[in-house]
């Protein structure tokens, strides 16, 4: 199956867009974008994260749940909202938690496509869904594919910063040696739980410290 997606990821991901489970949820996605429901991101957004952070980029890695699904929001990175549009709430305690913690204030737009340059690969764990309603793409295919994403990065990359921020997010890391990388664990940023120990978490500086430790450069968050 030929699927658009930056070449060191379609290389690595070549067996798993040949699995049955893959050709339905290519079905099935294809068939919401026809339907003439408001589908998010745009079709050509989907594999965003994967074409501005390829695989041998990857140095730290923030996995959320579903893409943002009001208008003009989802653009294939999590918790990223296109540039001009209102900074979602868990989106305003990330950049918070930023300024508290290095010091200085984070981009003040909503549009984090500079980390994933730098190599942040910001996944969702479900990568496309139905405006307005919240997981109606959960449960199609798309967890057994970015479960397969974290496997590939944790069988490819060493030294990795693992950003897991909730419950949710916190499964994925049965597929990372912690040995190897460094897993980074906290309370969810939105703010039902920011409270709970997304504040005061020290994530950033901690995975730069970190990167600077392992030879590699620092992100500018």
């Amino acid at each position: 199956m030929d699927v658009k997606i930056e070449q060191s990821w379609k290389d690595a991901l070549k067996d798993e867009f040949e699995k049955n489970y893959f050709k339905k949820l290519t079905d099935f996605v294809r068939g919401e974008y026809l339907s003439g429901k408001t589908i998010y991101p745009e079709p050509k957004n989907i594999f965003n994260a994967f074409d501005l952070c390829p695989l041998s980029n990857v140095k730290v890695v923030i996995i959320g749940q579903d893409p943002y699904h009001e208008p003009g929001q989802a653009h294939g990175l999590c918790f990223s909202v296109q540039s001009g549009v209102d900074l979602p709430p868990s989106l305003i305690n990330i950049y918070k938690e930023i300024e508290s913690d290095i010091g200085h204030k984070s981009i003040t737009n909503g549009d984090l496509t500079d980390w994933a340059k730098q190599g942040v690969l910001l996944l969702n764990s479900t990568l496309t869904v139905q405006a307005h309603m919240a997981a109606s793409h959960s449960g199609k295919g798309w967890e057994t594919f970015t479960d397969s994403v974290i496997q590939i990065v944790a069988k490819n990359r060493k030294n990795v910063v693992y950003m897991l921020w909730g419950s949710f997010a916190q499964k994925k890391a049965e597929f990372v040696d912690n040995s190897e990388n460094l897993i980074l664990k906290s309370a969810h940023p939105s703010p039902l739980s920011a409270y709970r120990g997304f504040f005061g978490n020290h994530h950033f500086s901690r995975a730069n410290e970190y990167l600077i430790k392992t030879g590699q450069t620092p992100i500018n968050w």
